[in-house]
């Protein structure tokens, strides 16, 4: 059997279809927020939107760091939509993360096999994934799965994880359609960043 191993540890780079962002040609304020973040081609990228940049790494930022949603969950929803659209940098990038906030490495690899039912989850973090697959792949998560969640989590936590799980569709959307290339990852260091 072939291993696939797009979602595995970080193993190479690709070029990317659009320019990196100098930080010393950009506009002030662009450069400012690139200065404040790690050095990830994802956000000198995404500098190219010179009047949304700046608020938009604020954005990421709140997610990453000041939700209601625990960050485990956050974490692994974040993973399952970079597997649903198999993009390797969003995989590459939260992985370690995943595994800062707890999730063990088994759950790293039962969600690059796409097994959200597997034993390592709990039945919380199955809803989660679920209701993650639903959105992504649905846009409108059944009625079934909608009401599981919100018997888990809180109108806010909901609505965090909406929040998230679109971020990080649009993140990974960016990153497939500019073929951009693979950071090394940077773990919890991202926190300080917006993505």
């Amino acid at each position: 059997m072939v291993r696939d191993t797009r979602f595995a540890d970080y193993e190479g780079e690709i070029m990317s279809r659009l320019p990196c962002v100098n930080p010393a040609d950009a506009p002030a304020p662009v450069r400012e927020a690139l200065q404040a973040a790690l050095p990830l081609n994802f956000f000198r990228v995404m500098a190219n939107a010179e009047t949304a940049f700046p608020d938009w790494m604020r954005w990421g930022g709140t997610l990453l760091k000041d939700l209601a949603l625990d960050p485990l969950l956050r974490e692994i929803a974040i993973l399952r939509v970079a597997r649903l659209s198999d993009v390797q940098y969003e995989w590459v990038q939260h992985a370690p993360i995943a595994r800062s906030v707890g999730a063990t490495d088994e759950m790293v690899h039962a969600l690059g096999r796409d097994e959200i039912e597997a034993d390592c989850f709990s039945p919380d973090q199955r809803i989660v994934l679920q209701f993650t697959t639903e959105v992504v792949r649905d846009v409108r998560p059944s009625d079934e799965t909608a009401t599981a969640l919100t018997g888990l989590l809180s109108p806010r936590e909901v609505v965090e994880l909406l929040m998230v799980i679109g971020q990080y569709m649009m993140i990974a959307r960016v990153a497939a359609a500019t073929d951009l290339e693979i950071d090394k990852p940077m773990g919890a260091g991202v926190y300080g960043a917006g993505g």
